[in-house]
């Protein structure tokens, strides 16, 4: 056992890096799912977690790559494929040289948590953390686990990691796309994304009051505008495409962290279309659950969530997606669960044609690709707290 004594506490350091909001959300998932299972199995007093940002916090390089890679994501979302192809090219998350220059932030990360179990979430952290723990001398003391947050088949090569214990997939998609980049198929566990709880458990404020705490009508359809964590896309032209709409309707705009933006929508609301404008959230939950239609960017985690909610969403392509997004695009638009924006007049006629379906939290989801899998966090945390009876299998070398 990873424990010589019941009363020695286990620990579980989750890792990710800031850039967007996916991965964090993906981090929080897990330890909150992690949470809820040890309380019931009356294990909280043993069982620590530690959630930690380490990219940026390695060195002054990687804060600028994390950096650069938001300025793009919110300001210039069109040349994120070049920033992907330079990763892709260079992998600088693989290079020895790179990891050099972060070994001794990852050496007192070590050292200060003494991991157990170490959960990656970030395609740019796995190499890093699993050099990290043989030079701390914990090769045969911490298990190293991968959880994929990319549910296609354009995946990352990052997410790769030969020297993980356990690699963690959402679906067959990416699942096979993982074997035919050298993952040994023993190691892959395919289960589902971790989609935060909260998506999962009923709504905490319902539809009428929340939207009645908004100023606006519960019985009117509910756009949700989002922009995501980093407030980026096409939002002010999206937001002018829907003033089109002839039916009548509301909207949502969430304009993330992009303090810009938000002063920018707040400046073109239209007094005929009744409009809320907020800023980062954490009612994403109960918003999803308000609304009548998602339009969003195809973020994995993003996308998964309103998956949970059932709710129907409109996904801009107007902007050339990130690689690692069409696949999740093709696969929702396939499973009828959402319709591609490529021109404003998309947008316009989705909303003029869709029909609210009353109580859809009661409606099944496609089982094809794991869709329906939106509680799969808890069997993922389960197998992480399930490590502390299983003795260190080494990772290959």
């Amino acid at each position: 056992m990873n424990n010589s004594s019941a009363n020695q506490p286990f620990r579980i350091l989750i890792c990710y890096a800031n850039t967007g909001g996916g991965h964090k959300t993906a981090a929080d998932a897990i330890c909150q799912a992690l949470k809820e299972l040890s309380a019931r199995q009356n294990q909280s007093d043993r069982v620590e977690i530690f959630v930690e940002t380490v990219v940026e916090e390695t060195n002054a390089v990687n804060a600028k790559f994390v950096q650069l890679y938001n300025y793009l994501l919110r300001h210039k979302p069109e040349w994120m494929k070049y920033y992907t192809g330079f990763i892709e090219t260079f992998k600088p998350n693989e290079n020895y040289l790179a990891y050099y220059f972060c070994r001794k932030f990852l050496a007192k990360l070590y050292k200060r948590v003494q991991p157990d179990v170490v959960v990656s979430v970030h395609p740019m952290v796995n190499h890093y953390m699993a050099l990290a723990r043989r030079h701390a001398g914990r090769l045969e003391k911490t298990q190293l686990i991968v959880v994929l947050t990319d549910p296609n088949a354009h995946l990352w090569s990052g997410w790769a990691c030969k020297d993980a214990n356990m690699l963690i997939a959402p679906n067959d998609l990416a699942c096979n796309r993982l074997i035919e980049m050298g993952i040994d198929p023993a190691k892959i566990k395919t289960i589902g994304m971790p989609v935060e709880p909260v998506f999962v458990h009923p709504a905490v404020i319902p539809r009428a009051k929340l939207l009645a705490d908004l100023g606006l009508d519960p019985e009117r359809l509910t756009v949700l505008l989002s922009g995501g964590w980093a407030g980026g896309g096409a939002l002010v032209a999206m937001y002018e495409a829907l003033k089109k709409v002839k039916r009548p309707i509301q909207v949502i705009v969430l304009c993330g962290n992009n303090k810009v933006l938000r002063s920018k929508m707040a400046e073109c609301i239209s007094k005929a279309l009744p409009t809320v404008v907020l800023g980062f959230t954490d009612d994403v939950s109960d918003l999803f659950n308000a609304a009548d239609l998602l339009v969003t960017k195809a973020g994995g985690l993003t996308t998964f969530e309103a998956v949970a909610r059932r709710l129907p969403m409109a996904i801009n392509v107007l902007t050339e997606p990130m690689p690692q997004e069409m696949g999740t695009i093709q696969m929702l638009v396939d499973a009828n669960l959402a319709r591609p924006i490529r021109a404003l007049t998309d947008l316009t006629a989705i909303v003029e044609e869709l029909e609210p379906v009353p109580d859809r939290q009661r409606q099944a989801l496609p089982a094809i690709h794991n869709l329906d899998r939106v509680d799969a966090v808890y069997e993922i945390a389960q197998i992480i707290l399930d490590l502390d009876k299983i003795p260190v299998v080494l990772a290959e070398t």
